[in-house]
């Protein structure tokens, strides 16, 4: 029972991984236009991801005016993915 508990548990953050970094992704694209602040889905893109953007570029260099942050946040998801995922996979089939 356990072992299902952890194989639906790795499928959950497998999810969540994947719906975050289309989020991210979705941040990045409505800082290139000039989306109006006030719609409801701009709002919560930027809600969703400034706090983790705003820890990341406290670290960043200037690049005069190039924001790397969405792309290393990404890479940091693809990362974190790669390895919970497959690990609570593998402890969840051995459990079987």
């Amino acid at each position: 029972m356990l072992g299902n508990f952890l194989l639906a548990l790795a499928k959950l953050i497998n999810l969540a991984f994947s719906a975050y970094i289309w989020i991210v992704i979705g941040r990045a694209i409505i800082s290139w236009v000039n989306a109006d602040p006030y719609n409801p889905i701009v709002r919560f893109l930027v809600q969703a991801t400034d706090p983790v953007l705003e820890k990341i570029r406290r670290y960043l260099p200037p690049m005069g005016g190039l924001d790397l942050s969405p792309m290393l946040l990404i890479l940091a998801l693809i990362f974190l993915q790669s390895f919970i995922v497959p690990t609570l996979t593998q402890i969840g089939m051995s459990m079987h």
